[in-house]
């Protein structure tokens, strides 16, 4: 078997990433199998260097070991690029303008047929990236749920964590009214919910282990699965580290970064002790 920990670097790692690589390399560890490191960068407006050199030194600090090489994200653009054209292909995406602002404003997409914009030449201008040089588009994609959904089968994820334990039928988490999501933004040429799935696939991983507060991406990532031929694997959503006010930890609040704590003179075995005290 073979799961993954997948931070992405938009800030120094903190209690919680600590007990989420925990979970994710002791599942591994109690089935003999393998947790890999994967650097999920693509957000290059908010992802730094100063962050991912921390993050492999908290890891290293806390005695995590991982094979090699590890896979950065944004060194593999043109991997990305490939199932985003084939979805283009096959009619189940469309080209949308909006911006963020013109969302928040209530403004919404509207599928629209590819012949709006050159399909052609889209598919050139996304297949032309080459590694560590992402594409830029001259309108972000959004795939077209509701059709997405109609040319595929029963849709269902199994969860063996102990918060939402079961199959899920992942339909059942859609809704009419919900947004189109984006799955190649202009300035990157694709998306989280393209990359990671794909990654997930690429490296044979066959359980993910991640916080619960990651769950609700989960029926969208098993629905790109399921467009792409790709296999879903099984899911564990562990509990999350909290603060003595009961809010989930941030990447903002810089007195529980490992490294701040690093600094300060704790040791791993007092982040173990934090993490037994506020993890829910």
């Amino acid at each position: 078997m073979r799961t993954r920990f997948a931070p992405s670097p938009t800030g120094f790692l903190h209690i919680g990433h600590a007990l989420a690589a925990k979970e994710a390399f002791d599942f591994a560890q109690a089935k003999g199998g393998q947790c890999l490191l994967r650097i999920e960068d693509t957000d290059h407006t908010r992802c730094k260097e100063a962050f991912t050199k921390s993050l492999y030194a908290d890891l290293d600090w806390l005695g995590f070991d991982w094979p090699l090489p590890v896979r950065v994200q944004s060194q593999y653009y043109p991997d990305y690029a490939k199932p985003v054209s084939e979805l283009i292909d096959r009619g189940l995406v469309y080209p949308c303008e909006l911006t963020r602002k013109d969302i928040k404003e209530g403004k919404r997409p509207h599928p629209g047929n590819m012949k709006d914009i050159d399909a052609s030449a889209l598919k050139a201008q996304l297949l032309k990236s080459s590694h560590q040089d992402c594409p830029t588009l001259p309108v972000a994609i959004r795939l077209n749920l509701p059709k997405a959904l109609q040319t595929i089968g029963p849709l269902s994820f199994e969860d063996i964590g102990p918060i939402h334990k079961g199959v899920h039928d992942a339909r059942e988490f859609f809704d009419q009214n919900d947004l189109d999501p984006v799955i190649a933004r202009k300035d990157i040429g694709c998306s989280y919910m393209i990359a990671g799935p794909h990654d997930d696939w690429k490296q044979e991983i066959s359980y993910v282990v991640r916080g619960a507060d990651l769950f609700h991406e989960t029926p969208l990532q098993v629905l790109i699965q399921a467009l792409m031929g790709w296999p879903t694997p099984i899911y564990y959503h562990h509990g999350l580290m909290m603060n003595e006010a009961g809010e989930k930890l941030s990447k903002r609040n810089l007195d529980t970064a490992l490294q701040s704590l690093r600094e300060a003179g704790q040791t791993p075995e007092d982040i173990w002790d934090m993490t037994r005290a506020y993890s829910i």
